[in-house]
């Protein structure tokens, strides 16, 4: 080739390792440079002429510059591809910067003089990467949190569910505490300048059960200090990340002072503390815990608890409704069944009302004893279909009406039909299910009327309970009527029992069966009706309550 040619082509080469922005360099077998390209130079933020000379760990101690992976290629000849990572002596902001190298030997007549590196950075890529692999864990932890927090209506349940997620996930020790719903909640009025929160749940790794417990237990108030890291969390609204705790620092991050040698006890050294907001309004924090060899709390770390509180505010904010609406209908529905009217004196009347747990709202469950002329009473059990204030106030209105409509004295299934078309008159008004029984002790009769209400049943001198065939028909507010009357007998000493579905029905059983198992009870009639009662609901009620119950008793006395 003439030597123009050789110059030119030098001149073309040199062109492209100094234009490009790709990062050049070349090390002899020593492995020392003995070139660098002005993109190399400012990617090391050394001057090309500072590494001539020197070897990768020379110039750039802060990178993992994989020189194993060099000799490897010197020594085989293979091409080889590799990142390495680290800080070159370039100005940077980054936790950690990212480098992407293919190293090929080099030889010159058969004999190998070096090695050549091509460098492109690749931390941005890298950092997506890191970026989306984050973004994929914390779904997948929402995901787990969505089928572990909030499986229940009850808030003390929810708080526990989000502290034992916490644990060990994100911290050593992890408590729940909620804001009082009324001021005076707890006992008493906290200190000036202090805030009175109510510890819902505490939980804790194995080895801490013991030392946590001196800090309290789930359901007692604890009154912070001003300042404190819990009030100044709700303040903000903000997270507070408080890592390698000085005692000066745990005195004012904790609830009073006592505490402090209880938490060093522990070796607690970092804490955490996220706020927990439902529509704009503070329900209270949780509070993140790291002890002995743990290490503090990252930026990263208040992210996921973050995502978690927002979600198990949800929950909790439900729970608190669900509690709040609970409480009213509970309230409402207990002030309206606190006692039936009063009977005929030759006639003892008991009566219970058990509210469903907490997988369902207070419902429409009532009952009544009515007196009419001649001696005679009139027993009432509904139960209005649906759960919560609504269906409690529907309850009361069928009561009043009954009563009205009672007053007429007319027999069982003709109030029934009057009952229904005022209830399907209503334009909001729900069905119901009722059943009428007419007392008359001076004569020995009863009688009865059923509105897709479950059969009354009669205890024997033996105490069984023999179901009463009452002939069916259909709900109250349906406007159909069609209501019957069957009649039966009522001596002296009779027991009539009268109940609403949620005693005996389970979830699942056929009806029938249901009723067998009540039919199958072998009970003690002749004491009072409250121990009778006793027995009735703790043969039948099982510990969960899936519905509402309500049950009332009726004895005739003895003339």
């Amino acid at each position: 080739m003439h030597p123009d040619a050789d110059a030119d082509s030098n001149v073309i080469l040199r062109g492209i390792l100094e234009g490009t922005s790709a990062g050049v360099g070349i090390l002899d077998p020593r492995m020392r440079y003995v070139y660098v390209n002005p993109a190399l130079a400012r990617i090391n933020g050394v001057p090309a002429e500072a590494h001539l000379g020197r070897t990768i760990a020379e110039v750039l101690p802060g990178i993992d510059g994989r020189e194993d992976v060099l000799r490897a290629v010197l020594a085989d000849g293979l091409p080889r591809e590799v990142t390495s990572s680290g800080h070159t002596q370039a100005p940077s902001g980054l936790e950690r910067r990212y480098w992407h190298g293919a190293y090929h030997r080099l030889v010159a007549e058969g004999v190998v003089v070096g090695i050549v590196g091509i460098v492109l950075e690749v931390t941005a890529s890298r950092q997506q990467q890191r970026d989306l692999e984050q973004a994929r864990e914390r779904l997948t932890l929402l995901d787990a949190a969505a089928t572990r927090i909030g499986t229940t209506l009850e808030m003390d349940a929810t708080c526990g569910e989000l502290a034992d997620f916490l644990v060990p996930l994100l911290a050593d020790v992890a408590s729940v505490e909620v804001l009082p719903v009324t001021q005076g909640e707890g006992g008493g009025r906290p200190a000036p300048g202090s805030l009175r929160m109510r510890r819902t749940a505490l939980s804790s790794v194995p080895r801490l059960r013991e030392r946590v417990q001196v800090f309290g237990v789930p359901g007692e108030y604890v009154d912070y200090q001003a300042g404190s890291a819990i009030p100044r969390c709700l303040e903000t609204g903000k997270p507070l990340m408080q890592n390698l705790l000085s005692d000066e620092e745990l005195v004012r991050a904790a609830p009073n002072t006592e505490r402090v040698a209880a938490y060093r006890a522990a070796g607690i050294h970092s804490a955490l503390v996220v706020p927990l907001a439902a529509r704009g309004q503070p329900i209270g924090t949780v509070t993140l815990v790291r002890s002995g060899d743990s290490p503090g709390f990252t930026a990263e770390d208040v992210v996921v608890a973050q995502d978690l509180a927002r979600r198990a505010a949800i929950s909790l904010d439900n729970a608190r409704r669900f509690t709040r609406e609970h409480d009213i209908a509970l309230g409402l529905q207990s002030a309206l069944l606190a006692e039936p009217s009063s009977p005929h004196p030759n006639l003892e009347v008991a009566s219970r009302y058990l509210p469903a747990g907490s997988s369902a709202l207070v419902g429409g469950d009532w009952f009544d004893a009515v007196q009419l002329p001649g001696g005679r009473t009139l027993l009432a059990m509904g139960d209005v279909m649906g759960h919560g204030v609504e269906a409690a106030v529907d309850m009361s209105h069928y009561r009043a009406m009954l009563r009205v409509v009672a007053a007429d004295d007319e027999p069982p299934h003709r109030i029934l039909e009057r009952l229904d078309a005022l209830i399907a008159a209503t334009e909001s008004g729900r069905p119901a299910t009722c059943m009428l029984v007419l007392l008359d002790p001076p004569r020995g009769f009863a009688w009865y009327s059923s509105a897709g209400h479950l059969p009354p049943a009669v205890l024997g001198p033996g105490g069984s309970a023999d179901l009463i065939r009452v002939p069916t028909g259909p709900p109250l507010g349906t406007g159909f009527g069609g209501y019957t009357l069957a009649r039966g007998h009522c001596g002296p000493g009779s027991v009539l029992l009268l109940y609403t579905d949620g005693l005996v029905e389970r979830r699942g059983e056929d009806i029938d069966v249901s009723l067998a198992r009540l039919a199958a009870l072998r009970l003690t009639p002749e004491g009072s009706l409250e121990e009778l009662l006793d027995q009735v609901l703790e043969r039948l009620v099982e510990e969960a309550v899936e519905d509402d119950v309500a049950v009332l008793v009726a004895r005739v006395v003895t003339s």
